[in-house]
């Protein structure tokens, strides 16, 4: 086979990897309608370890409007979206929000990165097992980071694959409330 034609070839299967790269993600953004399911109901049972000791349990969200936000330290687009994120739950703890970060990531890295950048909102470590959570949570790619929103009646209102953002988060809790 010539370089021109190797050239070609590669080319070609590089333009429909990324088509459907783009393909997944684009679904992925989508908002969903509210729905009720056994993902969210099993979602009450869970609870993670803190990177400052102590538990994290789901259950205390019962009742509130919440986002939960798959993230890790080596995830460029995870660390941009830390800030908006915060300021989100800065901005609309006082209407009941709250905002839930899961670590899929170890525990050294998250408490290393949470000493260089503090949140408000709570941080729970799910290790790389968080992937599989995310994944019954609609995020087939397992990619990161991944934010699901749900309403006060603990369905999913909307998920999104990629980097959020304060205006996008404004934006579905506009439409919860």
């Amino acid at each position: 086979m010539t370089a021109t034609r190797r050239g070609l070839v590669v080319g070609i299967a590089a333009a429909a990897a990324a088509g459907g790269l783009g393909w997944s993600l684009w679904r992925e953004r989508r908002d969903v309608a509210p729905q009720a399911g056994a993902e969210a109901d099993a979602l009450w049972s869970l609870s993670f370890p803190r990177p400052e000791g102590g538990e994290l349990a789901l259950s205390a969200l019962r009742g509130r409007p919440w986002v939960l936000n798959f993230w890790a330290t080596w995830c460029p687009p995870c660390i941009k979206e830390m800030p908006d994120l915060d300021r989100f739950r800065k901005g609309y703890a006082s209407r009941g929000w709250e905002v839930v970060g899961l670590a899929i990531d170890g525990p050294t890295p998250v408490r290393e990165f949470l000493q260089r950048v503090p949140v408000s909102f709570p941080i729970g470590l799910a290790g790389f097992g968080g992937t599989e959570l995310g994944r019954t949570l609609g995020n087939s790619a397992g990619g990161l980071p991944f934010t699901v929103v749900f309403n006060r009646r603990g369905q999913v209102h909307a998920r999104k694959m990629g980097q959020t953002s304060h205006e996008e988060l404004v934006a579905w809790a506009s439409t919860i409330e």
